[in-house]
């Protein structure tokens, strides 16, 4: 916004060194006008943006803005749109989006690595497209995914970045190594696309399927989300499931391992819930060790910070919500969830037809 008080300020000046608005043209005075009333709709409250008696300093800091938010200085007990369009102003991106690469399907996977060096795209019509983002979006790797059930739900890099696992609605997930000379990789083709099977049975149970797979931060481990309400831990040294968890009362669509340690797990399910998972304590209790509720909707993404005390949650009502563990429920009543959007449009587990080249 310091662009448009340079203007106002400008404007301001004019005014007065000319002494009256009837000698400005009219286009001037429309654009006076409107930086006006830019002014004043993104202006934040005089009593939000003063530490101390005399004219208020902008722009104020987010800091000043929210302390005065949590003590009602303004006697509303909240922003006002003036405030918070003050607030974004400081942080919103200037420059617009840019296309990178035109794909031939959808989008359903979309994430950095940690470092933010790299980027993994995963879409509806089998390809997985990682970028190496600090040479200019050059296209790093190219697979052509194996045994796709209607999409990619997940993928995720190795913490060396060496591999990454890819789901689908299928029992099995599929190691690549993206650090092969070859750019493309075609499975079983070209390159060795490794299967590892979550359901436990050699044949394909078309009822099953992964929403969500992780790397543990050591790279010994898998975890994943499924369609059968359950958590699965895979032991990559053992070739081998290790743990099962009957986790919801609905799909599991996200998972992740809540630090390095290893020990915590949080979830996200369609029964609108979070909950927090202890494998130290699990075979004793048997139960999660809390949960999380406040959506209204089932829950689509989930973050940890990484500190064992923050995550945040992407939810089908759409809001997203950052929680603190230290204030979970152990005790929430057991229910069952009920849809809010009962007719679903879907054409079922079908594999996704191959595209015609």
């Amino acid at each position: 916004m310091n662009r448009i008080h340079k203007i106002t300020d400008q404007c301001d000046d004019k005014v007065a060194a000319e002494g009256s608005s009837s000698s400005q043209g009219p286009n001037e005075i429309f654009y006076h006008e409107i930086a006006q009333l830019t002014k004043l709709r993104s202006r934040p409250h005089e009593l939000l943006s003063k530490d101390m008696p005399g004219r208020s300093r902008l722009p104020v800091s987010t800091m000043k803005m929210l302390v005065g938010r949590e003590g009602n200085y303004s006697g509303r007990g909240r922003f006002s749109s003036a405030d918070s369009c003050h607030v974004l102003s400081r942080y919103l991106p200037v420059n617009g989006p840019c296309t990178v690469d035109q794909l031939d399907s959808r989008t359903y996977v979309s994430q950095f690595s940690d470092d933010g060096t790299l980027f993994v795209a995963g879409c509806q019509g089998s390809h997985i497209r990682i970028y190496n983002v600090d040479k200019g979006w050059k296209v790093k790797k190219d697979i052509l995914a194996k045994s796709l059930r209607w999409t990619i739900t997940d993928a995720c890099l190795s913490p060396n970045q060496h591999y990454l696992v890819y789901a689908s609605l299928s029992p099995v997930v599929h190691i690549v190594n993206i650090e092969s000379a070859a750019t493309e990789s075609l499975a079983n083709v070209t390159e060795i696309h490794d299967g590892l099977n979550f359901s436990g049975n050699d044949d394909d149970d078309d009822d099953f399927g992964i929403f969500s797979v992780k790397f543990s931060t050591d790279g010994r481990e898998l975890v994943a989300a499924s369609s059968d309400n359950s958590i699965y831990i895979y032991d990559l040294e053992a070739n081998s499931c290790s743990l099962r968890v009957t986790a919801h009362k609905s799909d599991v669509n996200m998972v992740c391992f809540v630090d390095e340690a290893g020990h915590l797990l949080y979830s996200g399910s369609d029964d609108n819930r979070c909950k927090v998972w202890d494998r130290r304590c699990f075979i004793s209790k048997g139960k999660a060790a809390g949960v999380l509720m406040g959506h209204l909707e089932g829950i689509t993404f989930i973050d940890s910070r990484g500190d064992g005390r923050y995550f945040i949650s992407n939810g089908k009502d759409q809001t997203t919500k950052l929680w603190d563990i230290r204030k979970m429920s152990s005790n929430a009543k057991d229910y069952t969830p009920k849809r809010r959007y009962s007719d679903w449009i879907t054409d079922g587990w079908s594999a996704h037809p191959m595209q015609k080249h």
